[in-house]
């Protein structure tokens, strides 16, 4: 049995893991997108570095676009088999990678004027609707807790790994040469404080383990104090200074977090009479896609769900859906919050409304999660005075602000406790994926003292045979 990395190694996004059996059997252990590689991307994401034609099924961890969103593009090169998933990962993933398709679309459509300017080619979309609407049908839901026999090979167990909707680790039990090789991917580890899910749970133990890290070096802030932190934001930016306050912020999780702090907010009567504009018809879908799987929200949601039947509306909260609404949102010069998406903001409509706010001091772009250093979130993360945004170069007047306390990641002690169900000596080889590369040499580390015998960080299309 060998496996393969051919993204969110030595880097963040693009997960995807070949894992190819004795007997012929290949299968792909999610089948993410580069997101924020700057001038890489387009790279990265053209070729997979193996043929999508010999893989017979993909097993998905969760939603996110840097874990799904090439699946259309495997589909468009030839592959034809099962995409297994959780019941949300399938409602979410069913509306993800559909905007997807629209964002390149529309992306392609405004950078090919550009370059028609310049004499230069058109560029085309990585896939199109055609190919989204070939890929839905593939998606095979498994529930949480089921042990699922997928191939006479293969038997597939879910268990929650609380980091969005649906998220899962994923135990796989191996026939290979007449052995059951046990072999676990942890996808995305939520918090064990999370302030709507419930916590990642424990999962059997594994003779092979692929583990993200994210934040392998960091520690997340014990007490939660992203309201207050949100309250004064508002009330700089948009009270005392008249200004735009813009947050971008990913449709699937970051964006459902907001409002619910905004609404307690309301609640307590402390949110400021400013307007807060949701600028992406993806995360109003994706909010109504929460709200349908209640069964997963912590013990914490479901008493506020007895007083407040929606804890995330409140009074000012408004949904922009068309493209002209969006553009008036750019002339209206009353003070006001947006919240867009893509939370790095590399893509999507909050690029426009960085574009449009990023020159004026009154303004503040709010930074509320993980930003790839090379995407534009992460640009304007670092300090940088001067960005480029749609080929053009825009001088940072706006104020550049950031919320560490907001995380769908755990940090290094809660992926120790994500591993605490497992016997490290029982662990032949552990890999560790999805993070910095120095962030994952350090996590590596800590892995090591933690008596994991060997531990691999693995390069782009590095493989290893597992015996």
């Amino acid at each position: 049995m060998k496996i393969s990395f051919h993204g969110a190694a030595r880097t963040v996004t693009g997960s995807k893991h070949l894992v190819s059996l004795d007997n012929g059997e290949t299968f792909l252990l999610d089948c993410g997108m580069f997101q924020g590689m700057g001038r890489d991307t387009e790279g990265l994401n053209a070729s997979f570095g193996f043929d999508p034609k010999t893989v017979n099924y993909i097993i998905l961890s969760h939603a996110h676009i840097d874990h799904t969103g090439l699946i259309p593009k495997l589909v468009k090169d030839g592959f034809s088999g099962n995409i297994y998933c959780t019941p949300a990962t399938k409602a979410l993933a069913t509306i993800l990678l559909e905007d997807s398709a629209m964002i390149q679309r529309d992306d392609a459509k405004y950078g090919n004027k550009r370059r028609a300017k310049q004499g230069l080619p058109p560029i085309e979309p990585l896939y199109d609707m055609d190919h989204v609407n070939l890929a839905i049908p593939m998606l095979t839901e498994i529930e949480y807790d089921k042990p699922t026999q997928i191939t006479d090979s293969v038997e597939l167990l879910y268990t929650d790994a609380g980091h969005i909707i649906g998220s899962a680790c994923i135990s796989l039990k191996i026939k290979d040469r007449g052995e059951i090789k046990r072999l676990s991917f942890s996808g995305d580890v939520g918090r064990y404080r999370d302030m709507i899910l419930r916590s990642p749970a424990a999962f059997p133990q594994a003779d092979f383990m692929i583990i993200e890290s994210t934040y392998g070096d960091k520690l997340h802030d014990l007490i939660h104090t992203t309201p207050d932190d949100l309250l004064k934001f508002i009330q700089k930016t948009c009270v005392e200074q008249k200004g735009n306050l813009i947050i971008p912020a990913f449709s699937v999780g970051r964006t459902q977090e907001i409002l619910y702090e905004l609404n307690q907010l309301s609640l307590e009567k402390r949110l400021p009479h400013i307007p807060v504009y949701v600028d992406s018809p993806l995360s109003i879908e994706a909010t109504d896609v929460l709200k349908s799987f209640p069964k997963y929200f912590n013990k914490k949601i479901q008493k506020v769900l007895e007083v407040d039947e929606d804890p995330f509306d409140f009074e000012g909260l408004r949904y922009i859906k068309s493209v002209e609404e969006s553009k008036a949102l750019n002339e209206d010069l009353h003070p006001k919050v947006i919240i867009s998406a893509s939370g790095m903001a590399d893509a999507g409509r909050v690029k426009h409304h960085i574009k449009n706010n990023i020159d004026n001091p009154k303004n503040t772009i709010l930074l509320v999660g993980y930003c790839e250093p090379h995407s534009l979130g992460g640009r304007l993360m670092n300090g940088q005075k001067e960005v480029r945004i749609y080929s053009e170069n825009y001088i940072v007047k706006a104020e550049v602000g950031s919320i560490r306390s907001m995380s769908a990641h755990g940090d290094y002690e809660d992926l120790m406790q994500f591993l605490a169900c497992q016997l490290p000596d029982a662990v032949k080889q552990i890999f560790v994926v999805h993070g910095e590369a120095d962030v994952q040499d350090h996590f590596a580390e800590r892995l090591r003292k933690k008596g994991f015998k060997e531990v691999n960080v693995p390069e782009m299309h590095e493989e290893f045979i597992l015996q």
